[in-house]
C-alpha cells in the first residue's frame, strides 16, 4: 500500500481539496476554500497545512485560504456561499481554541437551522493533556475530555473530536456524507486538538484521491404520491407554499409548470421567495406574518395547502393562524422526512423536482376551477398596486424604508442579489421586493441573525462573482458585525452596501409597542437627567466607520440623492456603502397577519394590559393542525 507521511493538518487540507459533489451530471468542488483566523490552537497545524498547499506547485488546485476578521462572520460567509451555490459547494472555517471556537457556535446554529452545509474546524485542547490547563482551556470537574467545543454538539448535524490521527479518515468520510446529504445537511464540526493537528502519520494514498459525492434526486414513494394526489384532487381552493427547498433542488421551472398546469396559486416563504417571478399572475408573493394580503387571503380560505420544501416556521404559518379553513389539509413535499411530517400532513418525502414531476403525472386531467385562478390573479395584481404605492410614497422628512427598497429594486439588475437578515428589513423585503430570478433574493430568516448581512454578502459574492450583490443592513446589525468589509476590501470583492440608519432597533421597537412595552430600550439615545435612555440621539457615524475600514462611502439625505448614489455604487468596481437615514415610525403596508409573542399576563402599565387583551383575542384564532 502506498502511503504519504503528513501531519493531520496537512492531510486534512489535501483531503478537502480532492472532494467533489455532483448532481444531474454537473460536478462542483465540495469545499472551495477555507476561512481562517489563526491562534495557538491552529496556527502550527491546520495553518501550516494551508500554507504548504498555497505554496505547492499547482496551488490553484489546493484549498484557497481566506482571512477572516471575526469567527462568527466567517461562518456566515460560508453559509451564504453554500446557499448561493444551492448547497452543492461550501467553505470550511478554522479557528483557534477557546473564544475563537465559541465565536463560531452562533454561525453553526444558523447553518443547521437553515439546512445549509458548512464545515467547522475549531482548534481544541491537548489530546495528551500534558500541559493542562492550556491557555483558554475550560476545566470541568465532571470530566477531562470536555472542552468548550462540546457547545457545538447541539447545533451541529455531525460532530467528532479527533483524539488520534488514525481517527481522521473515518471522521472525514462521515463529515462529507452529511455535508452532501440534502436531507441531513447543516453544520459539520470536527474539533481538532492542537497537538494532534501537528502530529504526523502514514496515510494511505487513496485517502487523497478525487472523491465524488453524488447528490441524489430521491424519488418519492409512489404510494405517498397517490395519497397526496387524492387529497389535492379533492381541493376547491388549493394553495402552494414554496420554500427554500424548491430553490436548492433547482425546481423553480418545475414549480411554475405545476402551478400553471393545475391553476394553483403560490405563496412564498422567506427562503422560498424567488421560486416564481413576482409578475407571474399565480405568484401571490410572501405568506404569513410578513406576507402579502394576496397570499394571506388565499391562505385563509385554502382547503388544501401543498408545502414544497418548507419547514413551516411560525412566520410562515402566522403562528398557526393564517390557514383558517376549519377542514384544511396539508400535503408536504420535502427531502427531509422530519419536515415532511409537519402539520399532520400527507408526507411526500423526496426531492422537490422529482416529487413535482410525479405529482404532475398523478394529477393529469385535473385542475382548479378557472374562477379560482382568476381570483388569485386579481389579488396578486391588487397587491402589486400596493407595492407600487409603497415604493412611491414620497415621505417628506426622512424617507420610508419602503421607498429605499423601491429604489434598490429599480436600480438592481435581473440577476442581481438583494441580501438581508434581521430587523425590520427582512419583513419589508418579503412583502415588497419584486423577484425576477431564483437566486436574486437572499434573506436569512431561519435564525434571523443580526450581523449576518455584510458577511453573508461577502459569501454570496464569492459564490457568484458574476452577480451584483446589494447588502441591505440596518444600523443595529451594522454595529454588531461590519468586520468583513475589511475582508471584501482585502480580496478586491465588490459589494454594494445600503446602510439604512433609523437610530435604533426599529423592528423590535414596533414589536415592543405592540406588546405594550412602549419601545423601551430600542432607540440609541443618551441617558437623560431622569436616569432613563430618553435623551438625544447618539452621534454615531456609521458612514465614517465604513470609510475608516477602506470602503468607498456615499452619503445621501433624500431619496433622489440615494437613487443617484446607488447607480454610481452599482457601476463602481469596489465595495461602496450608500448611507441614508429613514423614519422608523413609517412602516410598510400591513400583512393582516399575526405573530405569537406572549404579552405579560398582569401589568401596572395600561399599554401592556391593552396589549394583553388584544393578544388573548388573537390566540383564539390559533389552530393545532392535527
Amino acid at each position: 500500500m502506498t502511503t504519504l507521511r503528513l501531519t493531520v493538518g496537512q492531510a486534512l487540507v489535501r483531503f478537502l481539496a480532492a472532494q467533489r459533489s455532483e448532481r444531474d451530471g454537473t460536478s462542483h468542488r465540495l469545499i472551495e476554500g477555507c476561512f481562517g483566523i489563526f491562534g495557538h490552537g491552529n496556527v502550527a497545524g491546520l495553518g501550516q497545512g494551508l500554507l504548504e498547499a498555497e505554496l505547492a506547485p499547482g496551488a490553484d488546485k489546493g484549498l484557497r485560504y481566506l482571512q477572516g476578521r471575526n469567527e462568527q462572520a466567517m461562518v456566515h460567509a460560508a453559509v451564504a456561499f453554500a446557499r448561493t451555490r444551492n448547497r452543492m459547494s461550501t467553505l470550511a472555517c478554522t479557528s483557534s481554541v477557546g473564544p475563537g471556537a465559541t465565536n463560531m457556535v452562533t454561525g453553526a446554529a444558523l447553518a443547521t437551522i437553515n439546512r445549509l452545509p458548512v464545515l467547522l474546524l475549531p482548534g481544541d485542547i491537548f489530546a495528551t493533556r500534558v500541559a493542562d490547563p492550556v491557555l483558554q482551556q475550560l476545566e470541568h470537574p465532571s470530566g477531562q475530555d470536555i472542552s468548550v467545543n462540546d457547545a457545538f454538539r447541539p447545533v451541529s448535524r455531525f460532530f467528532d473530536r479527533i483524539w488520534r490521527p488514525e481517527q481522521l479518515p473515518s471522521a472525514l468520510l462521515a463529515a462529507m456524507r452529511v455535508l452532501a446529504d440534502p436531507a441531513e445537511t447543516g453544520a459539520v464540526t470536527l474539533a481538532l486538538p492542537q497537538d494532534v493537528q501537528a502530529e504526523a502519520c502514514d496515510w494511505p494514498a487513496e485517502l487523497f484521491r478525487e472523491r465524488v459525492w453524488h447528490i441524489p434526486r430521491t424519488p418519492p414513494d409512489p404510494a405517498a404520491v397517490a395519497r397526496a394526489a387524492e387529497v389535492i384532487r379533492s381541493a376547491r381552493r388549493p394553495l402552494i407554499v414554496a420554500g427554500g427547498g424548491v430553490i436548492y433542488s433547482e425546481a423553480t421551472r418545475a414549480l411554475e409548470s405545476f402551478a400553471d398546469t393545475f391553476g394553483i396559486p403560490v405563496g412564498q416563504t422567506q427562503a422560498g421567495k424567488g421560486t416564481m417571478r413576482s409578475d407571474n399572475p399565480l405568484c401571490a408573493g410572501a405568506i404569513g406574518a410578513t406576507g402579502t394580503t394576496a397570499a394571506n387571503e388565499l391562505a385563509a380560505r385554502a382547503d388544501v395547502v401543498i408545502g414544497i420544501g418548507t419547514r413551516w416556521s411560525d412566520f410562515t404559518t402566522a403562528s398557526r393562524t393564517v390557514f383558517a379553513e376549519p377542514g384544511v389539509r396539508f400535503v408536504n413535499v420535502n427531502v427531509a422526512s422530519f419536515d415532511a411530517a409537519k402539520q399532520s400532513g400527507v408526507a411526500v418525502a423526496g426531492d422537490a423536482r422529482a416529487a413535482l414531476d410525479a405529482l404532475t403525472r398523478a394529477l393529469a386531467g385535473w385542475s382548479a376551477e378557472p374562477a379560482y385562478r382568476a381570483r388569485a390573479a386579481e389579488l396578486s395584481a391588487r397587491w402589486q398596486a400596493t407595492v407600487e404605492a409603497a415604493y412611491a410614497s414620497s415621505h417628506q422628512l426622512r424617507p420610508r424604508q419602503s421607498e429605499v427598497i423601491g429604489v434598490v429594486n429599480e436600480v438592481s439588475g435581473e440577476r442581481d442579489v438583494v441580501l438581508s437578515a434581521a430587523g425590520s428589513m427582512p419583513g419589508d423585503l418579503h412583502k415588497l421586493w419584486r423577484t425576477r430570478d431564483p437566486g436574486g433574493y437572499h434573506v436569512e430568516y431561519g435564525y434571523s441573525c443580526m450581523g449576518y448581512e455584510i458577511a453573508g454578502g461577502l459569501g454570496a459574492k464569492l459564490a457568484a462573482p458574476d452577480r451584483e450583490v446589494f447588502v441591505m443592513v440596518g444600523d443595529g446589525s451594522y454595529l454588531m458585525m461590519a468586520t468583513e468589509l475589511v475582508t471584501a476590501v482585502q480580496e478586491g470583492i465588490k459589494l454594494v452596501v445600503v446602510c439604512v440608519d433609523n437610530h435604533g432597533f426599529a423592528s423590535i421597537g414596533n414589536l415592543s409597542e405592540s406588546v405594550g412595552s412602549q419601545r423601551f430600550g430600542t432607540s440609541y439615545r443618551y441617558r437623560g437627567p431622569d436616569g432613563r435612555l430618553d435623551g438625544g440621539f447618539l452621534p454615531v457615524d456609521l458612514a465614517a466607520n465604513a470609510a475608516s475600514l477602506g470602503v468607498h462611502v456615499l452619503r445621501t439625505r433624500t431619496i433622489e440623492e440615494f437613487r443617484l448614489a446607488l447607480v454610481e455604487a452599482r457601476a463602481a468596481d469596489r465595495t461602496t456603502l450608500v448611507y441614508i437615514e429613514t423614519d422608523p415610525l413609517q412602516g410598510a403596508p400591513s400583512s393582516d397577519a399575526w405573530w405569537d409573542v406572549p404579552v405579560a399576563e398582569v401589568a401596572a402599565l395600561a399599554s401592556t394590559r391593552d396589549a394583553r387583551a388584544s393578544y388573548e383575542k388573537a390566540k383564539e384564532r390559533q389552530r393545532p393542525y392535527l
